[in-house]
């Protein structure tokens, strides 16, 4: 049996494009995608729609050609004793029919090898560094931090399984003007609570958490050139024991201030002069980005001396590479957008290969309570953390939710629908089919039989969860290629809603020992691939609810 039918039909796909003269007019990856409909076979391809535009023909009539071609291939490989249909359908697509046996012998390497039958190694061990949430430590973490901490920890432990390393890194931005702005409102708060009457700047940080660390104990050994790092400081615990509850660890805490210190800036920049990519105008220096596809030149050293926010991030990606990584990935938010080009020309510059910097920007998201909108305002202190969101619905339902939109869609998070114990509640309806097995299985007096026959399964519901088990892999690699880990979500819905209906139409202890033990093992591998994702999720896999 082919390791990967996947990659055998995609292989079988190619050599008849070759063998029809088409391949050359094909540049596009040949791929194949799971039907939404079973009825509609059990892979399937859009090569002739594809190719519909550059041989100027109907779809169908290359689809007919190539389904020609490809049941004389299949006849006379070993795919012959698999696929059981090639056809055309619908507007062109060709769809491929497997036999039943191809599902049940799946389904027996997953209950023999467990969660290690879905890992894979497709990164082959290739280094890989996630940069995100980054905020700032002037204040507790938002919902737009949170957002981007479970979108960038779960992509992680995506990658980690299917065989990348993977370290998290957390560039702290811990100098610079917004920490000096920090430690004024911090020194005018302890002015106000010893009695003054004082006006209070806008552009302040106004939430109560200044008063907060006005009123630390040992603040009053504090200068006040130092109460900025005395406060970030004060403030990174707390962020870091926010994130630590959400289930979110970073290997490095990367310090800009430190950046600053080591000469790497410098380093950086006599770099891109030798290549000649800096040139001086108006007193300050600036970058050539344009001459690789930015839309102007960019200021690193003002007039003034002062270094613009490009200097030390061009240094910092630098380093990124020269520590080991080849794949370094950024999550940001949607206010950076305009920041990529500059980024990506900067790593072009300095020899490296733009396209290995993946830069996700994951929009913001909206809080809901009661039906209202909560407004949000960081500076003035007005709008829901992190804290507030983990004590209110816990740490499982506001990671799930955080997933459950495409980083580059706008998210609405509904703290009610959070916390209902019901199948409204995306979350609950999968963790709930994981118990639900859970009970079934202790339940059970049938014992592990090693003449388990899985061909009594023929029901459309068994053959449908079980062919949905084999998706999980296609998922992650979507996961992968997208750097967005929603679609596990997506997934995980889709095989506890398989599972349910499967469950609600057919007892799995029958009367018949056989069907028992075959239902049985179809859940025991349904309990497995729920497992692994919710694991990789970060969400717990309770056994009983």
């Amino acid at each position: 049996m082919p390791k990967d039918i996947q990659e055998e039909l995609i292989a079988l796909v190619t050599r008849c494009l070759t063998e029809l003269g088409w391949l050359a007019n094909f540049s596009d990856k040949i791929s194949l995608e799971f039907p939404t409909d079973n009825r509609f076979g059990d892979f399937s391809t859009n090569v002739a729609l594809k190719l519909s535009k550059l041989l100027k023909r109907p779809p169908q009539a290359i689809a007919a050609e190539l389904v020609a071609c490809l049941r004389r291939q299949i006849s006379k490989s070993e795919l012959g004793n698999l696929v059981t249909q090639v056809k055309v359908e619908g507007v062109g697509f060709i769809n491929f029919y497997l036999k039943e046996n191809y599902f049940y012998e799946k389904l027996k390497i997953i209950l023999t090898k467990g969660k290690e039958a879905l890992s894979s190694n497709v990164g082959a061990g290739r280094k890989v560094l996630i940069e995100f949430v980054s905020a700032n430590p002037t204040g507790s973490l938002s919902v737009a931090h949170a957002r981007q901490a479970v979108v960038g920890d779960c992509l992680g432990n995506v990658l980690s399984f299917i065989g990348f390393k993977v370290s998290r890194e957390y560039y702290l931005n811990d100098e610079g003007n917004q920490i000096n702005i920090l430690g004024a409102s911090v020194a005018l708060r302890l002015k106000e609570l010893k009695g003054q009457n004082l006006e209070f700047p806008q552009n302040y940080y106004q939430g109560d958490y200044i008063y907060d660390i006005a009123r630390a104990s040992d603040i009053q050994k504090i200068k006040d050139i130092d109460l900025g790092n005395f406060a970030a400081d004060y403030i990174l615990k707390i962020i870091k024991q926010e994130l630590i509850d959400f289930g979110v660890k970073f290997d490095c805490w990367y310090s800009q201030k430190d950046l600053a210190k080591s000469g790497k800036v410098k380093q950086a920049f006599e770099q891109l002069k030798k290549k000649g990519f800096l040139y001086e105008q108006d007193g300050a220096l600036w970058f050539k980005s344009t001459e690789f596809g930015d839309d102007k030149d960019r200021v690193i050293i003002k007039s003034d001396g002062s270094q613009t926010y490009l200097a030390p991030d061009i240094a910092y990606h630098e380093d990124k590479f020269n520590r080991g990584f080849s794949w370094l990935i950024n999550l940001w938010g949607p206010d950076h957008h305009g920041y990529i080009n500059r980024i990506k020309a900067s790593i072009e510059a300095l020899g490296h290969n733009k396209l290995d910097l993946s830069v996700v920007i994951v929009q913001l998201a909206t809080i809901f309570r009661n039906g209202q909108e909560i407004q949000m305002s960081t500076r003035r202190g007005q709008y829901i953390t992190l804290r507030e969101v983990l004590d209110e619905v816990g740490a499982d339902a506001a990671r799930f939710f955080f997933l459950m939109r495409r980083t580059s869609s706008h998210l609405d998070f509904d703290l009610e629908i959070a916390k209902k114990q019901n199948a409204e509640n995306p979350v609950f309806y999968v963790q709930y089919a994981h118990a639900r097995i859970c009970s079934i299985l202790r339940g059970s007096s049938e014992q592990a039989q090693d003449d388990l026959d899985l061909a009594v399964l023929k029901e459309k519901e068994e053959l449908n969860l079980i062919k949905k088990l084999l998706e999980f892999d296609t998922t992650l690699n979507i996961c992968r290629a997208t750097c967005d880990p929603y679609m596990l979500t997506v997934y995980l819905q889709e095989l506890a809603e398989s599972f349910h209906k499967f469950y609600d139409l057919h007892r799995v202890l029958d009367q018949d020992k056989a069907l028992t033990c075959a239902r049985l093992a179809l859940i025991k591998g349904v309990k497995v691939v729920l497992s692994c994702g919710l694991e990789l999720l970060g969400i717990t896999q309770p056994e009983k609810m």
